[in-house]
């Protein structure tokens, strides 16, 4: 999820631009969904990758019981 953030910022653009600058067709709907749906993977991705960026530096530590 992390590495797709581009991807997802690509997608969001083209079916934001197609769902609302467009005119009344058919798939208009279904490009005004896929454009929410883009957009909210577009911000988890961005989050997921602020939080998780530092994996390399995680190290297992013993815990006593």
């Amino acid at each position: 999820m992390k590495d797709k953030s581009i991807i997802f910022l690509v997608l969001t653009l083209v079916t934001g631009i197609l769902g609302f600058a467009m005119g009344d067709f058919t798939g208009t709907q279904i490009l005004r969904v896929l454009f929410i749906i883009f957009a909210d993977l577009f911000i988890v991705s961005i989050i997921a990758k602020g939080l998780f960026s530092n994996n390399r530096q995680l190290r297992k530590i013993k815990v006593r019981k």
